[in-house]
Order: structure tokens, then C-alpha cells, then sequence
């Protein structure tokens, strides 16, 4: 099992979330997060003054998937976060040891679905 964790630009939600319904991933923790990368955020200008805002709002969504799963949820990913643009965001895949769904006892991958 890995859990693939992806920044992304809070307005494509919507495309990563049914590409993923696509391939029979259907859940998903998604956090309101904020943060900077390369571009070092951005400074608007506004009348009489620049400032900078050091931290651009991302969304952080957390996915759990069989091993089997981990390259098509990441094409997926990918496919609905990206712009093309500055600031499309990262994926990060993690070993996960074992999973329990609290609920019945549930352990491995049985616990995902």
C-alpha cells in the first residue's frame, strides 16, 4: 500500500476528483493548506504599494491505494491538476505499513475500500 500525497491548485479539484472516480478511486482527505514553492509565492500590486504574500492557497489531498493502484491515481492526478502553468503543485508517494478501519478490525488492504 502507498499513500500518495498531491498539492494542488484548489480549482481543479473537481477534474482530479473525477478522474479519480474514473479508475474506482472514490475516497479522499483533502486539507486547505497554504505554502510556496520555486516562485517564492507572489506580490501583488496594489494602489501606492507591493507586498508579498509568502504563502499561495493549495489543496493537500491524502489517497491510500493498493500498490496496484499507485501509477494510474498518480496519471490521474496529474492529468486533472495540471495547467500548464507556474505552481501546478507535486505528488509525493509514501510506503504505508498497514492500515485498520477502526470501525470492524479491518487490516490491509481491506481496510481501504
Amino acid at each position: 500500500m502507498k499513500k500518495i500525497e498531491a498539492i494542488v491548485k484548489p480549482f481543479k479539484l473537481d477534474d482530479i476528483k473525477d478522474r479519480l472516480d474514473e479508475i474506482g478511486i472514490r475516497g479522499m482527505t483533502v486539507s486547505e493548506v497554504k505554502g510556496f514553492g520555486r516562485g517564492g509565492g507572489k506580490a501583488p500590486v496594489y494602489p501606492g504599494a507591493e507586498y508579498v504574500i509568502d504563502f499561495v492557497p493549495k489543496l493537500k489531498l491524502e489517497i491510500v491505494v493498493e500498490d496496484d493502484l499507485v501509477h494510474p491515481a498518480i496519471d490521474a492526478i496529474t492529468e486533472g491538476a495540471r495547467t500548464g502553468h507556474v505552481g501546478d503543485g507535486k505528488i509525493f508517494v509514501i510506503p504505508i505499513d498497514e492500515a485498520i478501519r477502526i470501525r470492524t478490525g479491518e487490516t490491509g488492504p481491506d481496510a481501504l475500500t
